[in-house]
Parts: structure tokens; sequence; C-alpha cells
């Protein structure tokens, strides 16, 4: 007789309940237990002892064996599997004990639970093996009646479910930890809002078998009185930029209500999800998104968790514009301070400003670089708040003593501002200082030749150029359209950058048409 013909012998109590109305039903997500014998009835006795039982809602789904190299053939290629009921005996006297050394060194799988079943303990005796080989249980196959068989398996189970939920929480916080980091990275609200959905989407898939697969979402924030969508997923992502009330459907706006009302802020039934958040400048952000199954109770803890990482970061956005905004403010009334001191008419600071963004972006810097260098610009003409009026508002030519003292308020401007540690207010500093340049090195104060001079300081140095002759001045009237895209042509490589006449020849109209948005004069030109 052998081992497995004495367990069906063996008394046995009443089979234990299965899963009610199917008794061999296996959920969409089974426990995947591998057996590994080279004796075919252990598995077929194994399998109809265990078949059909549920641990948390979940059956189990059998693999397979009959060797050690069919047994390293499946777990190579299924990482998740929950339980291994493996023999010691079958090609080798120690294969079983070389697959339990294959999985824990080779593969680094340290999770599955390894049930060691011998019908020759002589072969691996239980103290040697426990104390040498990383296995979890240890049993001789003539022990294992029906009763111990399923407490040898559930409790192997329970362990295996523990050690993956404290896996899945460890790489859930590491993602949330790297999550954090990205978007408080993000400068703008729509980054930040796109950042959210894609860390989002990570921290979702963290197992293998994708149960909280992510589908579709957006974020919205509340913009100058507007619901607007900063970013979208799925089936959402025909709406960034739009209104929210474009999209806002019952649903949405249930479950946006209902995470308003939450104390976190955040509610998911049915798979969809809102996350609702109030900054403490009083801007109102939502987020909705739609996932393939329910959330579990760990999954909802990190969300929670990240849901509040991600409401720092937008209050710290919204801090961060705010004293943009101040800056801001102060740069642009300075400059037009400077601008109502001279006797020159017309928005002389806005023009040089739309002139340098545009000349920004066709070069090929960022919009948020071009952004900036608009605002820094204004400033440009800063230091001639120390020159006198006479000479500032002086109708005909300068001596070259008047034309020294003029050229003195680049230094004056650049020592004004450059100790700020703003970027924007040192970037200006750099800009007063260099926009009277020349790409031939004939330029002021310090003689700097083509691509030496920062790229901020050869825009400028057109834009400035540009408005000075296309707008009266105390000291000549206002050019036509063509003497002044003359002029550029033939000071093309000697006083501007080549590349950056070639845009402003290339582009006239957009040019024209800002002089044209901004001037005060009124001027039509030929």
């Amino acid at each position: 007789m052998s081992d497995f013909d004495e367990i069906l012998f063996k008394d046995e109590p009443p089979e234990p309940t299965r899963s009610p109305g199917h008794p061999t039903a296996i959920p969409d997500d089974p426990w995947k237990i591998l057996i590994v014998d080279d004796e075919a009835d252990v598995h077929s006795v194994t399998t109809y002892m265990i078949k059909g039982i549920d641990f948390l809602g979940r059956g189990f789904a059998f693999f397979h064996a009959y060797s050690g190299r069919e047994a390293r053939e499946i777990m190579s290629e299924h990482q998740d599997m929950a339980v291994i009921l493996l023999d010691v005996v079958m090609e080798t006297e120690d294969s079983g004990l070389r697959l339990v050394h294959y999985i824990r060194e080779e593969l680094n799988n340290h999770t599955v639970r390894i049930v060691l079943r011998t019908g020759q303990p002589g072969k691996a005796p239980a103290a040697k093996v426990i104390v040498e080989y990383d296995i979890n249980d240890y049993k001789e196959k003539t022990e294992l009646t029906l009763d111990k068989m399923l407490v040898t398996v559930i409790s192997a189970l329970r362990s295996y479910h523990f050690i993956s939920t404290l896996e899945n929480n460890r790489k859930g916080l590491k993602k949330i930890i790297s999550a954090s980091s990205d978007i408080f990275e993000r400068q703008s609200l729509q980054q930040l809002g796109s950042g959210v959905l894609q860390q989002l989407t990570s921290i979702l898939q963290l197992r293998d078998d994708s149960i909280c697969q992510f589908t579709s979402g957006l974020t919205v924030s509340r913009i100058e009185g507007q619901q607007l969508v900063l970013a979208g997923t799925g089936a959402f992502g025909q709406y960034v930029d739009r209104p929210f009330a474009e999209v806002e459907t019952q649903l949405i706006q249930t479950a946006l209500d209902q995470a308003q009302s939450r104390q976190h802020g955040f509610f998911c039934e049915g798979g969809k999800c809102a996350w609702y958040f109030k900054s403490q400048t009083g801007s109102e952000n939502f987020l909705y998104f739609e996932i393939a199954k329910e959330l579990d109770e760990n999954d909802r803890d990190l969300l929670e968790l990240f849901f509040t990482n991600v409401s720092l970061a937008y209050d710290n956005l919204f801090l961060h514009q705010g004293i943009e905004d101040t800056q801001k403010e102060i740069i642009f009334h300075i400059a037009e301070t400077m601008e109502c001191r001279s006797a020159e008419t017309g928005s002389h600071v806005r023009r040089v400003a739309e002139y340098a963004r545009l000349l920004a972006l066709k070069y090929g810097l960022s919009e948020e670089e071009a952004e900036m260098l608009k605002l820094a610009s204004t400033p440009h003409d800063l230091g001639k708040i120390g020159i006198p009026d006479s000479i500032l508002n002086k109708p005909g030519p300068l001596t070259p003593e008047e034309y020294q003292i003029i050229k003195t308020h680049v230094y004056r401007g650049h020592d004004l501002l450059i100790n700020s540690p703003s970027p924007i207010i040192k970037a200006a500093a750099n800009i007063i200082l260099q926009h009277h340049e020349r790409w031939d090195g004939q330029g002021y104060p310090q003689g700097l030749q083509g691509e030496n001079i920062h790229i901020y300081g050869r825009i400028i140095g057109v834009a400035d150029v540009f408005d000075a002759l296309s707008n009266r001045r105390v000291y000549h009237e206002a050019w036509t359209w063509d003497e002044v895209f003359a002029h550029f042509r033939e000071e093309r490589g000697r006083h501007f950058d080549p590349k950056l006449v070639d845009i402003l020849l290339e582009n006239q109209e957009e040019f024209k048409a800002i002089w044209s948005r901004y001037n005060a004069v009124g001027v039509q030109f030929t």
C-alpha cells in the first residue's frame, strides 16, 4: 500500500462546507497553489481534498509539476504563487530541496509559502530541513487527513495573505513617496493635475493582477471663478482645458458631492471615486476617477495618504503663485513708473515684453521660460532712474559726455536687482546689463560678442530696438515698417543675433499685430 493509499482509507471527518451554490467555481482571482510531486495519485488526491474551498472569498487554482524542472518553469512564470505543496524525493533525492533554494535565492521569492511533504522522512529529517532551508511547514504524507490538509493549506494561505498585504503596503508607501516627490516639483496647476493622474495610475496598479486597474479620470480646479478641467485620461482626455460643465454628469456630480461632505474629502463606491480639496487660498479642486473594481481598506488608506500630500502640493503651488503674482505686480509697476518718467509715448514696456515672449517661443524656449522672460524684460530700463531728465528727454543728439552718462544706466539697474534671491529678478538684472551688447562685440558695457551674450540679452536687444524704431521718440519720428525691417536686415550678424533677425523677418505680421494691440499713438505704417 502506498503512502497516499493510507490517506484514502484513514477515518475522516465529514467534508467541510463548500462555496454555497458554486461547489467547484473558481473566482476571477483565485489563490494559486502548486502541487509538486512525481506521483500522479498525490496530485489527484490533493486536488480532491481541497477543491471548492473558499478563503476570504477566493477559490483555488491548481498548478501541477511532476519534477523539480517543471516546477522551476511554473514558478518563473507565476511569481504570485501563494502555496507550494512540495515533495522532497523526485528525479533526485534532493529535488525538492534544490527547488526551495532556487525559489528563495535565484527567484528571490520569499513570499510564497512552501509546505514540504515527504513519504520518506529519513531522506530529509525535519530538524535539518527546517534549520537549513526556508520552508514554512513540514508534513509527513501519512499524517495528512482531510482536516489536517485543510488546516495546513489555510494556515499557509493566511500567512501568505498577511505577508502579501505587508509587501503591497510597503510598495504602496514607496510609490506614495515617489509620487509625492513628483507632484511637489510641478510648477503649474496643469502640470500638477496631470501629475496627480499619472501617479494615481501607478498607485492603483500595485498588484500584478491589476485588481484595481485604473480606467479614466480628470482633475478640475476653479480658476478665476470658472471650473476648468486641468487634465484627463481615458474617456476624459478630450475635455482638457474646457469648462467642467461640458463633462459634468449626474453620476460625477453625485460622487463629488459625496466627497465634499466627507471628513477626508474622499469617496469611492461602485468603482466611481472622487476627491475634493479646498486650498488655504479658497481655491476648490476636484478629482474624479473610475476603476475596474472596488478598493479595499489598504487601497483607501494609501489613497488618503496620497491625497493628503496632494493637498499640500496644491497649497504650496497656490502660495508660490501668490508670491510670484506679487513679484510680477511689483516689477511691472516699477517698469511702468520708469516709462511715465520718460517723455516717450506708448506702452513701451508691454510691447517689448510681448515681442520678447514671441521671439523666445519662435527661438525654441519653453512656454515657461518665455513667460519668465516676458516678465523679466519689463524693468530693462530701470537704471535710467538715475539719469537726469535733461539727458533722458533731450530732443537732439547727445554729446559724448552725455552718452557716457546714459551708458551707466545698465550698471545702475543691474546693481539694484542682482542681489535678489528671486530667479525672475536675477534674470531681469542680467537683461538690464546685457541688452545693449552687440553680436559683433561693439556694444556696451562689457563688449560681449556672439553667444557670449545671454540669449535673454540678445532677445531683449532685438525687441527694444524694434520698438524704439517703430514708435516716436523725443529724438526721432516713428519709422515705417519698411524702414524698420530694412534696418534689421542690414544689422543682421552685426548688431543682432542672425537667428533672431530671421525670426523677426519671417514673422513680421505677428510682431506688427502686437504693435497694433498696444500702440497708444495710433500711427499707421506702410
